[in-house]
């Protein structure tokens, strides 16, 4: 799946079809209240130390003219997360260590363990966008054939990944040191990411 989306995703951004372009994507966001849900250190996967993991449930109108991954996309870039890829979810606990994730469902329906091993399990389908911060352990269970998932990343942080205890001492320094991102991926900059995120005093 992810070569043909790649290619998919090739020619609509060479040709811009199927896409809103990042001006018109935000009328595709659908006001949603945040779903929050806090997650402790489980002894492999540190989780944040303060901010939780945010689930906007059915917040991307996805529409028949567009094509669900390019609007994600392009909602996403109008707000500056990028690196953007489509792709499911690793299937094994990882968490990032040094940049916050969002991940938003294109197609499909899918359960995703946040937190870790003692963490919970959530369904997302199409529409759903979940915001990861530093730290949040995730992991596919299942999911249907049809699944797609956008990730995308803030402009502050370094990728990186974790998956074993070794990587906990590094991990505890530098989860607390991500920024706070500037905008919500969703709502921008008003949205309710810097109400739930809010700066160490």
């Amino acid at each position: 799946m992810p070569i043909l989306e790649g290619l998919k995703e090739y020619a609509e951004r060479t040709t811009g079809l199927r896409r809103p372009g990042k001006p018109k994507a935000p009328e595709h966001v659908q006001a949603k209240k945040p779903h929050a849900a806090r997650f402790k250190d489980d002894g492999l996967v540190p989780n944040h130390p303060r901010w939780p993991l945010i689930i906007y449930r059915g917040a991307v109108d996805l529409d028949k003219h567009h094509d669900p991954a390019a609007v994600i996309e392009d909602l996403f870039e109008a707000n500056g997360w990028g690196d953007t890829w489509r792709d499911g979810i690793y299937d094994y606990v990882h968490y990032h260590s040094r940049i916050h994730e969002v991940l938003g469902i294109a197609r499909g329906k899918g359960r995703v363990r946040f937190g870790g091993n003692k963490g919970r399990i959530f369904t997302l389908k199409a529409g759903d966008v979940a915001v990861l911060p530093a730290g949040t352990g995730h992991q596919c269970i299942s999911a249907d054939d049809e699944f797609l998932v956008i990730g995308a990343y803030p402009p502050t942080g370094t990728y990186d990944e974790c998956t074993a205890v070794e990587d906990r001492p590094r991990a505890l320094k530098t989860i607390p040191k991500v920024p706070v991102p500037r905008k919500d991926p969703i709502y921008g900059a008003g949205g309710p990411l810097s109400k739930l995120w809010k700066r160490a005093k």
